[in-house]
């Protein structure tokens, strides 16, 4: 029993990482505490990574949102060339993954490189634009990135065109059915009025809508029935004007 009671007495444990496993000195006292380096911590980590993800992760997220879903924001770090932050992954890239950029390269074609072109892994394009980020000591920490996916406007581009051609194109009729055809005559003769003077027909004047009534009236637009409403329409003028111009022509002898 006294035995037991010694040993457990002298069988005093060091306190693990509070201390370099040393016992306490004769007074009591702790020996000087030296820090330990958790084995986890990886202690390459770029010196700028929380300054491009705070000053710069916000910036990305926006520009992602407002151009979602079609553009993907990458934020790469220069300093141990990876990317620090991916919004809307595009490029099947990955958080953590190899940059393969050149900065002195970047640096060397100013602050904004692009837009430029490039090919996504499914073949697709995509038009980008990067600008270079900078630290508090004005030199380049990395680069932002916005890749775009054009490819989605072009199966757009490609389907209206499809719909535009159309199939095999004739010639306009000519028979009695299209003989007497004023709205083309009349919408045929404004937009070479208005492209001869380089308008458009939303910043017409009440003075040039009345040239134009009275230029349609010379050339006989208004013989066919309802032509003068659809004048009207068109130059979004009341009707009543359009026929107190064309009163006032008869009147005058512009009949």
């Amino acid at each position: 029993m006294p035995t037991k009671l010694l040993r457990r007495a002298d069988s005093r444990r060091p306190v693990p990482g509070r201390y370099n496993g040393e016992f306490p000195n004769a007074d009591g006292a702790l020996p000087s505490v030296e820090p330990r380096v958790s084995p986890m911590r990886n202690s390459n980590v770029s010196p700028v990574k929380d300054l491009l993800l705070k000053r710069y992760a916000p910036i990305a997220d926006g520009i992602a949102a407002l151009l979602y879903p079609c553009a993907e924001v990458v934020i790469h770090d220069l300093r141990d060339q990876t990317i620090a932050y991916l919004v809307n992954n595009l490029s099947r890239l990955e958080v953590g993954a190899p940059s393969v950029l050149d900065d002195a390269h970047f640096a060397a074609r100013g602050q904004t490189i692009g837009p430029y072109e490039k090919l996504n892994w499914d073949g697709r394009r995509m038009r980008c634009v990067s600008n270079i980020l900078f630290d508090d000591d004005g030199k380049p920490a990395g680069i932002l990135c916005v890749n775009f996916n054009i490819a989605v406007f072009e199966d757009v581009r490609s389907t209206l065109d499809l719909f535009i051609k159309g199939g095999t194109m004739t010639d306009a009729p000519t028979n009695d059915l299209f003989r007497d055809d004023w709205q083309d005559r009349i919408n045929t003769y404004l937009h070479n009025w208005l492209r001869d003077r380089q308008m458009g027909i939303n910043a017409l004047t009440r003075e040039h809508k009345r040239e134009i009534v009275e230029a349609l009236h010379a050339q006989g637009a208004f013989r066919g029935r309802s032509s003068a409403n659809y004048v009207a329409a068109v130059l979004t003028m009341g009707r009543a004007t359009v026929y107190k111009i064309l009163k006032q022509m008869k009147e005058g002898g512009g009949a």
